[in-house]
């Protein structure tokens, strides 16, 4: 099977695959030797599709596939995957980096450190920031990796809040030691809010102007999971006027960030980097190869993603 990839994945299991040929983003010329595409971040849409007439899947490398056209890929008999499971540890684990970064104001103490600010100074409340234990934490979404952030914020002692479209028994509410509200009363509640919904239409800008609007002064926003999720433009404006703080790995026109944030000092960016890890990257990359493998072999695909 010929494989097409937008780059080498890290790890040796990329090696097992024989046939693999690389390209650069975007695919411009017909190819009608591609049987399975491998992506990462790439738009593939019905104009892609027209370039591959014989393409059997598109591996989708990482969880989230909002590039890929889902119902296009259907009407033409392509089949997509994607990675699931393997990232939920480190996601979880930015998630909490984030919210602790933002809330003990750690990237404002290097800078201050930095700059040879550091004297007497210090204790006079210039770095003072706000507690995580004991805290009451939000979290939109209760899938994997948000369960994963639920976890780890029990060992900080947290209140936890949570939304799902559709709510936990509650014999695993008490075992998670979590308590369900709807959307706008968490957002009202939490001191911390942290994000972990797919982006899909439904989804898109869930977190809108009014709701930002619903969150309590100094309350701290995290994102990890995409950032058309939420309206960028009332966040962004919500930050400047102070009134929120924020941890925020996901942006809407990656990788431009909006440049009012770049110089505030109660907003922590990073760039996408939730699954940024040596190991988890090279886990990803065993479930995408294992996909392609299926696909080579005519087993049934391990992670298979349909239009909703």
């Amino acid at each position: 099977m010929k494989i097409l990839s937008s780059r080498r994945f890290p790890g040796p299991s990329w090696d097992e695959l024989e046939d693999v040929e690389y390209y650069d983003p975007p695919l411009r010329a017909t190819r009608e030797d591609v049987e399975a595409l491998a992506v990462v971040g790439e738009e593939v849409g019905a104009a892609t599709l027209e370039l591959l007439p014989s393409l059997r899947l598109v591996a989708n490398y990482g969880v989230g596939y909002d590039g890929i056209d889902l119902a296009a890929c259907a009407g033409r008999g392509v089949a997509v995957t994607n990675t699931p499971g393997v990232l939920d540890a480190a996601t979880a684990d930015l998630a909490l980096a984030l919210i602790l970064a933002s809330r003990r104001r750690v990237v404002e103490g290097d800078a201050f450190v930095r700059s040879g600010k550091w004297g007497t100074e210090w204790v006079s409340g210039a770095l003072l920031g706000q507690e995580v234990s004991g805290a009451t934490l939000g979290i939109v979404g209760l899938g994997r990796i948000g369960t994963a952030v639920a976890r780890r914020a029990s060992g900080f002692e947290m209140r936890l809040l949570y939304w799902k479209r559709t709510r936990l028994p509650v014999e695993d509410e008490a075992e998670l030691g979590v308590e369900f509200r709807e959307l706008d009363d968490l957002l009202r509640e939490s001191e911390i809010v942290t994000v972990h919904v797919p982006l899909a239409e439904s989804t898109e800008k869930l977190i809108d102007a009014r709701r930002i609007g619903l969150l309590r002064p100094g309350a701290c926003f995290v994102n990890t999971s995409r950032g058309a999720i939420v309206d960028e433009p009332a966040l962004v404006a919500a930050l400047v006027a102070g009134r929120i703080r924020a941890g925020l790995d996901v942006f809407v026109d990656e990788p431009d960030v909006p440049a009012e944030l770049l110089g505030l000092p109660n907003v922590v960016l990073t760039p996408h980097v939730g699954s940024a890890t040596a190991e988890t990257r090279e886990a990803m990359t065993r479930v995408l190869v294992d996909n392609l493998q299926a696909a080579a072999a005519g087993r049934p695909l391990p992670n298979p993603v349909y239009a909703s």
